[in-house]
């Protein structure tokens, strides 16, 4: 049945953008549905980093929802990617994380695969001893793995697999592309990466990011210490089809702050052993000291002073989910600047002074909703509309999410 006249789990969906089922993050019918309509639909999903595959052989393991992908350098110096399943019985094709080939080979059975997934050569193809083998009329050409269509921005890799996927700065629109360029102007390099496991649906996840007005109030360090305060300048950007946002924090707060008064976030009575660790650097020539920008479904660029860093968001079930962190700097950084680096990298993660906290919320609402499907979240600070504002203080950009959401899924 088609999703736009498919019976709705538990019930409606409001019209509007202010209202949100809870459902929509338990229901397991929904969640196979994500997959083909929003991954496998007219979307860029990110799956690398150029500078994850410099050189021909070069390769990178990555996603597409669930749907697992290498991604490779080719001879000609083009980048493919290709499903990681092998054609004969589904194995995965490539096991490790990253590396540098000649071509793949599924270890079940040893068939062979070029670096753009062309399925090469068969073991025992023509049998042993005269008998067994594949049929003579069998032709490998006809045998392939799916085929991700690619494209590149400042040194990002996005594949999607729907033939109608408009261009990647048509789908993000001008002023979030100026934000991406912005950030990624030059050279990267790799400084660290690791996986995060969250107990909560990846919409959860994402739905964070673009709250723009959490982070002050969830995250006392961002108060304590002045890294961003919603009585600082600053605003929101949301692309017009609601796919992506940059929000930016600017300046410094007033030095008499009372907006924060009576509110957790007013506790000063923290202090850092280490005050180097607040030394930053304006390296991008503007005063925007805090920018998170994301891309829909499921890719986030931040910068946190001069800590850089990419996320990507993967659903591992209805009520888990993998963030995959990757930490950047630029290739010609001094030594001074990527000390400073590797230093902040601490106010992300896991553990990190700031988003410890969100690695915990996205949780608190999965266990709050359990028996909430039929009841909505109240998404109606700064108004009902996904547009850009001067102002932190609204859930413009989280609204922008389920316009975008809604649009390929149909409801």
């Amino acid at each position: 049945m088609d999703q736009s006249t498919r019976d709705l789990s538990v019930g409606s969906w409001p019209a509007g953008l202010t209202r949100v089922p809870y459902w929509v993050y338990r229901d397991p019918e929904v969640a196979r549905d994500e997959q083909s309509r929003v991954f496998e639909g007219p979307v860029w999903n990110y799956l690398c980093l150029e500078a994850d595959i410099p050189e021909t052989g070069d390769f990178r393991a990555s996603f597409i929802g669930t749907m697992p992908v290498v991604v490779a350098r080719t001879e000609d110096g083009s980048i493919a990617a290709f499903e990681n399943r092998c054609v004969h019985r589904g194995a995965m094709i490539c096991l490790e994380d990253g590396g540098r080939v000649k071509d793949f080979h599924c270890v079940y059975h040893a068939w062979r695969y070029d670096l753009s997934g062309n399925l090469k050569s068969i073991a025992f193809r023509h049998g042993v001893n005269g008998q067994g083998g594949m049929p003579a009329d069998f032709r490998m050409e006809d045998h392939r793995p799916r085929k991700v269509r690619i494209t590149t921005l400042h040194g990002l890799v996005f594949g999607t697999l729907a033939d109608d996927a408009p261009d990647i700065e048509t789908y993000i629109g001008p002023e979030i592309t100026a934000r991406v360029r912005r950030v990624l102007h030059k050279k990267v390099e790799v400084i660290g990466r690791f996986t995060q496991a969250l107990p909560n649906n990846w919409k959860l996840y994402m739905e964070n990011v673009r709250d723009t007005y959490h982070a002050s109030l969830l995250h006392l360090f961002f108060t304590t210490f002045r890294i961003t305060r919603l009585s600082q300048g600053g605003g929101v950007l949301v692309s017009e089809n609601g796919v992506a946002h940059a929000s930016a924090t600017r300046g410094a707060p007033p030095q008499h702050d009372t907006s924060y008064a009576g509110i957790r976030s007013d506790d000063q009575g923290f202090q850092l052993s280490d005050p180097t660790f607040m030394n930053g650097r304006n390296e991008f020539g503007d005063d925007i000291q805090l920018q998170i920008l994301t891309v829909f479904p499921g890719f986030v660029l931040q910068q946190i002073n001069n800590c850089l860093a990419i996320r990507q968001t993967l659903p591992r079930g209805v009520d888990r989910m993998d963030l995959h962190w990757t930490y950047i700097g630029f290739a010609d950084d001094p030594p001074d600047l990527r000390a400073m680096r590797l230093k902040q990298a601490n106010l992300v993660g896991p553990a990190g002074y700031v988003s410890m906290e969100d690695g915990c919320v996205g949780g608190f609402v999965q266990r709050g909703i359990a028996s909430a499907d039929e009841e909505l979240s109240v998404v109606e600070m700064g108004g009902g509309a996904a547009d850009s504002q001067d102002t932190r203080a609204t859930e413009a950009s989280v609204r922008g999410f389920w316009k975008a959401y809604r649009s390929v899924m149909g409801f």
